[in-house]
């Protein structure tokens, strides 16, 4: 690792500098969520070419993540960070000139592109620009202005599509970006210290195109699946997807044996509750991601809300997840250890069932007020699982498996993301065409109904209490999880 001075003078510039690449990245997937609608009646986009466009963000995230995180060690974290953020304005300015919906699908890719080269980068930097005695400080800023940007998320997104200054209508969600982007990549150029890890592996180009190739091969289907009428090569694509996830496992594993590093450290799924907690990853973003974008059509499709309308109307669940997060980190996980998983399990359960009922009892006619309730309880089981979530799973795994185990459980939120945005969506759009926009949102609430229950189960089998006392080499990972990251799906989840 490079030699900076521990009382580096700009460091908290530089935290600056990282707090605002989360943020963009927090807002942009939570903003494009909410202008989705807008964007479709703009461009005439298909159902399929929407879902892309909100979820090609995640899977072009999920995909770099890892990579990113070892290109950073290799090559330097400042390089990575001004490139991923130069990247990010220049796919964010191409968004919003684009004029159909192959070109914004591109722009979404490289934007996930580029945030998977600046986000991985951040935190170990500021590791490295901080005394070991103000790392502590220096984390606990991302927690409040990371939950800032989820309750905001939608709020902003929904006024800039209202307010469609001089005509740009949705483009003002992607021209946000330019001027945070660019003075991150400037002021990073300007005042960062480079640094990087002493001995870095190289980059396993193979496994990074394996992995690739297991994702694509699984969201291609499940999202153009519906309109095609569901041929024999989805079903085809969805094995092979299976075939080259175990490709990798066995390309990692060899790679492992010979000493070279991999993308994928295979010994951690030797760990029981680790395994359990990477399914509970799946299940619960995948239900996350996919539950927040029905919502937002069918608050703009079926109830014709504004913009902005259902920006406000979606802010009590963001608001309700930041105080879960809050009760869990003070009290509850400290009180309950794993209980408290199981207890956020229920609220989920319980805030899902009751927003099914309103909407079923009420239908088209569903005010804004009368969903607060139920989302802010929903919210807080959400706030309250996500917090110690990561935590809880990283116990299950020894000391020298935890940079490995965080980057493909961060690596699986967001392919998570993009399954639930793909499933549930084509089940959104399938019921539609049959049965109407309230069957439709209230279908898929009873799948997220089945994620609270199957959440219920696989948290069992996470260790009982979380792992604390964080070292130096697993603190980036723990504070990359996710109370902040998956709060926003709104975020790349939708965050997308």
């Amino acid at each position: 690792m490079a030699e900076v001075d521990s009382g580096y003078r700009h460091r908290w510039a530089v935290l600056a500098l990282v707090l605002a690449a989360e943020c963009m990245d927090l807002l942009d997937g939570s903003i494009v969520n909410v202008a989705a609608p807008t964007i479709r009646n703009d461009l005439q986009a298909s159902t399929a070419a929407l879902q892309w466009i909100i979820s090609g963000y995640a899977l072009a995230f999920a995909v770099g993540l890892i990579t990113g995180a070892r290109l950073g060690d290799r090559y330097g974290r400042k390089r990575l960070f001004v490139a991923g953020s130069a990247g990010f304005a220049a796919a964010s300015l191409a968004a919003a000139l684009s004029v159909g919906p192959a070109m914004l699908i591109s722009c979404r890719l490289a934007q996930g592109a580029a945030a998977a080269l600046l986000i991985p980068q951040g935190l170990g930097i500021i590791r490295d620009v901080f005394a070991p005695a103000e790392l502590g400080r220096a984390f606990a800023f991302f927690g409040p202005v990371i939950g800032l940007s989820a309750v905001l998320g939608p709020i902003i997104g929904g006024a800039l599509v209202s307010l469609d200054a001089f005509g740009t209508g949705w483009r003002l969600i992607f021209l946000v970006n330019l001027p945070v982007a660019v003075a991150a990549a400037i002021g990073a150029a300007r005042i960062m210290p480079e640094s990087r890890a002493a001995r870095a592996p190289r980059p396993d180009s193979l496994g990074t195109v394996l992995a690739a190739a297991a994702m694509g091969l699984l969201i291609y289907p499940l999202i153009q699946g519906r309109e095609a009428g569901w041929p024999a090569w989805t079903y085809l694509m969805m094995a092979a997807s299976l075939l080259t996830a175990g490709l990798l496992a066995a390309w990692s594993r060899s790679r492992g044996l010979r000493g070279r590093g991999t993308l994928i450290e295979t010994s951690v799924f030797r760990h029981r509750g680790y395994s359990a907690g990477l399914a509970c990853v799946i299940v619960f973003f995948a239900g996350m991601a996919g539950t927040l974008l029905a919502l937002t059509l069918y608050l703009q499709f079926g109830e014709h809300f504004s913009a902005v309308h259902a920006g406000l109307t979606l802010a009590p669940f963001a608001a309700g997840s930041v105080a879960g997060a809050v009760a869990a980190a003070t009290a509850v996980v400290p009180r309950l250890g794993r209980g408290a998983l199981q207890v956020a399990a229920v609220l989920i359960a319980a805030g899902t069932w009751w927003l099914r009922s309103i909407i079923g009892a009420h239908g088209l006619a569903t005010s804004s007020a009368e969903l607060i309730g139920a989302q802010l309880l929903l919210g807080a089981g959400i706030g309250m699982l996500i917090s110690p979530l990561f935590d809880f799973i990283l116990a299950s795994v020894s000391d020298h498996e935890v940079g490995s185990a965080s980057g493909v459980l961060n690596a699986a939120q967001q392919l998570a993301s993009a399954i639930g945005v793909a499933a549930i969506g084509t089940v959104f759009f399938s019921t539609l065409g049959r049965s109407g926009f309230t069957a439709a949102i209230r279908e898929c609430l009873m799948i997220q109904l089945g994620v609270a229950a199957v959440l219920l189960v696989l948290v069992c089998a996470l260790p009982r209490r979380p792992r604390d006392e964080p070292t130096a080499e697993t603190e980036p990972a723990t504070a990359a999880t996710a109370p902040d990251r998956g709060v926003a799906v709104g975020r790349s989840p939708a965050a997308p």
